[in-house]
């Protein structure tokens, strides 16, 4: 199969990432990789993406792997490995960033894409992302650096970089959304529903105007 048809797709059992998968396996080879970074919600994500998976049944999807970089010597007792003090639904949207993220995971993707012969590599970055290694001008110039070192073609592609949330929801209501996973202090497979990232993802179900049918331990009255 021509190199140009297989896509490596950067997933989490998150949403954005797990919408990304299925679209890119409509038309294209995709190969999930899923990052192991000793993040606190690791477990019930990875069920979650295994979940996703086996309910969307697209056998342009071939089988997750997993690669493995454990950030706990960098981030000490940050709140992503602990599980303590995770940012609240009021927190500012920067209390999310978690340092050099994309960074890890594209150079993990990118090694695995050039010793397996694929070029691309898709990521779920959505409109408005705030950090620095979410920007377009990032992806450029890591898709060309990332290609020197190893030698090896590079594309990052963000095929969502101008969508929100809400949009992909919108466009994807069809598929089982509610088995993803958003969250950052999970129970058991259910959303803790107070978290910033539950809070981001209830209201743009509410803004796409379609039903959410994600378990939540607590849910906001939207007004």
């Amino acid at each position: 199969m021509s190199d140009v048809k297989k896509v490596a797709v950067l997933v989490s059992g998150g949403m954005d990432s797990s919408i990304l998968l299925a679209d890119i396996a409509r038309t294209d080879l995709a190969f999930p990789i899923y990052v192991r970074a000793g993040l606190a919600w690791e477990d019930e994500e990875f069920l979650a993406l295994q979940a996703f998976l086996t309910a969307i049944q697209n056998s342009n999807i071939q089988p997750v792997t997993v690669l493995t970089a454990p950030m706990q010597a960098l981030y000490d007792d940050h709140w992503s490995i602990t599980g303590d003090g995770v940012p609240e639904a009021e927190a500012a949207g920067w209390s999310v960033f978690l340092p050099g993220r994309n960074v890890l995971l594209l150079s993990l993707t990118a090694i695995w894409c050039s010793t397996h012969g694929v070029s691309r590599i898709a990521i779920g970055t959505l409109w408005g992302a705030p950090f620095p290694d979410a920007a377009p001008e990032f992806f450029q110039e890591y898709s060309r650096a990332l290609s020197l070192g190893l030698a090896h073609e590079v594309h990052i592609e963000t095929p969502y970089r101008r969508l929100e949330k809400e949009d992909i929801i919108r466009q994807n209501a069809r598929l089982p959304l509610e088995l993803t996973l958003t969250c950052m202090a999970p129970r058991g497979g259910v959303h803790c529903g107070a978290c910033n990232k539950c809070r981001e993802r209830q209201d743009a179900f509410h803004r796409a105007a379609v039903p959410d049918r994600t378990s939540y331990a607590f849910t906001r009255e939207h007004v």
